[in-house]
């Protein structure tokens, strides 16, 4: 028997469930599937940050905000790249779901106070943030027998921390009590992107949807030049189900497909930090049925670092406010800068793949991030390894840069004559080489004990031992795949629709090209074009 619903939804990230509870509170039959054994894909992973502009709970932190402004901001990222009727849709639908879900999925969304734009002085820029919203932390007891079945981020050590608690969301960690911490856990109250999906899950529940896992979509039903359904691969064999309005595809990205990766990045995409299961089963249906794909070179990039085995399950590291800290800076394998280091990490695919064409090699890669004693001291680093202990067993000091450059293998005279004319900059309060600290996004991401001080990003190097952190290219997922029209209907080789076919998230070819609004940039466009989505399938749009 082929079960038959309204809507059939495949992945539950933040776009896929976003789609689901739209669809089912709009009356519809939803059918949702996920192809890993756990619910909630890599966003439940991340942040839990949604970047809306003009959403409804800026004016409770004092920020005003328009269409306008947002649609220049964005624009003035675009490269002529990005498409002027997505963008409007985006902007338009934005503020309209975060409603929507706050009365209907009880998300309890509020504005994050100081958060810049990542960009923040260019035209429309925010550089006092309110544009990325959050989650409170939600109790996951009231998941029942879901509560398990969400999947874990490994790169915490609790899930029990908001955002602002961990080494993603602040400079300098000021963790909770054992008191609160334990207080958290009679609940099981987890944040994040725990608490943004555990909402979601929970309206999905209520409105009598149970996700279908591990199961793997490998082929869609095309009949009459219409998607009316998908095949599955299961633990109990092969499965067929009907989707007699459509199918909305919210399955990730590509970027542990070895395969796609070198047929359609720009440049080296050696570490993802994604859920394992992305790799491209929406891209390969969509291209089978005749999907025209757009930005497919780009991917949501972000400087990372492997661990030793066993600190946690991916044994590899976000490098993302360690960078922007003072006493730091970051060194190519010549031994020197070659970058803002404190700028957002999607800006650094770029600088990553800048090519050396007289070596015929990519100019910054590897690079290190070199550090002293003194950052050591009050910052701690990765791993997450706290401020003010010993450095873990894994890390190495060296007494003299000289040393430490011999170690990496750089040009010992390069690496000392960079760190010379770094401090001889820091003591005059300024980075000419590279203008660290002059954004307002810089210092936001530094110490906070300096917040909106250069000194919040600018320090010497100058106490020893001196140490230092391998930094490659990693990603928080791909950004290309089919191109989509403003109510997320996916469109064919001629720019026309695919009836019943819809995409929303990574699986999408992104409406920000290479571009990353502010922190949720990513989860922002997921959700809104799986709201997109539903609401068109259900009538509503």
């Amino acid at each position: 028997m082929i079960d038959r619903f309204d809507v059939v939804v495949l992945g539950t990230g933040a776009a896929g469930l976003t789609a689901a509870v739209t669809a089912a509170k709009g009356g519809a039959r939803v059918g949702l599937f996920e192809k890993a054994h756990e619910v909630g894909g890599t966003a439940a992973w991340s942040g839990g940050h949604v970047w809306i502009p003009c959403n409804p709970h800026q004016a409770a932190i004092g920020v005003t905000d328009s269409e306008e402004e947002a649609f220049e901001y964005i624009m003035s990222l675009s490269r002529d790249l990005l498409e002027e009727r997505l963008i409007r849709a985006y902007l338009k639908a934005g503020p309209e779901m975060v409603r929507f879900l706050d009365d209907q999925a009880g998300t309890e969304f509020s504005a994050v106070p100081d958060f810049p734009d990542y960009h923040p002085e260019h035209p429309g820029g925010k550089p006092g943030g309110g544009r990325t919203i959050e989650c409170p932390l939600f109790p996951f007891d009231e998941l029942g027998e879901w509560q398990e079945k969400v999947t874990h981020t490994p790169y915490y050590s609790s899930e029990h921390l908001t955002m602002s608690e961990t080494p993603l969301g602040a400079a300098v960690l000021r963790p909770p009590s054992k008191e609160e911490l334990a207080r958290r856990a009679i609940r099981d109250e987890r944040g994040r992107g725990q608490a943004l999906i555990g909402r979601l899950l929970k309206a999905l529940l209520d409105a009598g949807v149970r996700p279908d896992v591990e199961h793997r979509a490998r082929e869609l039903v095309v009949e009459d030049g219409r998607v009316v359904g998908v095949r599955f691969e299961t633990p109990s064999g092969p499965r067929e189900v009907r989707a007699d309005r459509g199918v909305v595809l919210a399955t990730g990205g590509f970027e542990w497909n070895e395969d796609y990766k070198r047929a359609f990045l720009r440049g080296p995409l050696t570490h993802p930090v994604s859920m394992r299961t992305n790799t491209g089963d929406g891209l390969y249906m969509a291209m089978k049925a005749g999907a025209m794909l757009g930005n497919m070179r780009e991917a949501w990039w972000i400087p990372a670092a492997d661990l030793p085995e066993g600190i946690n399950s991916m044994n590899r590291a976000m490098i993302t406010a360690d960078r922007c800290r003072p006493r730091s800076i970051m060194v190519n394998r010549k031994g020197r800068r070659f970058t803002n280091e404190a700028a957002n990490y999607n800006a650094f695919g770029g600088a990553f793949h800048v090519e050396d064409v007289g070596a015929f090699d990519y100019a910054n890669l590897p690079s290190w991030l070199i550090f002293d004693q003194g950052y050591l001291r009050a910052y701690g680093t990765v791993g997450p390894h706290p401020a003010g202990e010993e450095p873990p067993a894994w890390l190495k000091g060296f007494a003299t840069m000289e040393a430490l450059a011999d170690e990496l293998g750089v040009p010992a005279g390069e690496l000392t004559a960079t760190v010379r004319r770094w401090n001889e900059n820091v003591a005059e309060g300024v980075d000419p080489d590279f203008h660290r600290g002059e954004s307002a996004h810089d210092r936001w991401w530094g110490d906070p004990a300096y917040k909106r001080d250069v000194r919040g990003t600018l320090g010497p190097i100058d106490e020893p031992p001196y140490y230092a952190i391998k930094v490659v290219s990693g990603g928080l997922g791909t950004k290309g795949g089919p191109r989509v029209d403003p109510h997320a209907r996916v469109l064919d080789l001629d720019g026309q629709v695919i009836h019943g076919l819809y995409a929303a998230g990574n699986v999408m070819a992104s409406p920000f090209g290479m571009t990353y609004g502010g922190a949720g940039g990513t989860l922002g466009p997921a959700m809104v074009f799986g709201y997109l989505a539903a609401r068109h399938l259900t009538g509503a749009a």
